[in-house]
């Protein structure tokens, strides 16, 4: 029988990404703090994006690697 194994990110915090990249593929994400920076250019700095925002509201994610 398969052993079960725990979530490594919680479902809301895919939805935080999943908004992230909504924005991205729209043109309207915005990088650094505040969105003062330019835009998005690639997927996975929106990905990035999307986790970080989810860390700070306190979702389970993993540390960002070193």
């Amino acid at each position: 029988m398969a052993k079960k194994r725990k979530r490594k990110y919680s479902p809301s915090a895919g939805s935080d990404v999943a908004s992230e990249m909504r924005r991205y593929e729209r043109g309207t994400a915005k990088s650094g703090s505040g969105g003062k920076a330019g835009k998005v250019k690639s997927r996975a700095q929106a990905v990035a994006i999307g986790l970080s925002k989810a860390r700070k509201k306190g979702k389970k994610v993993p540390k960002k690697p070193a």
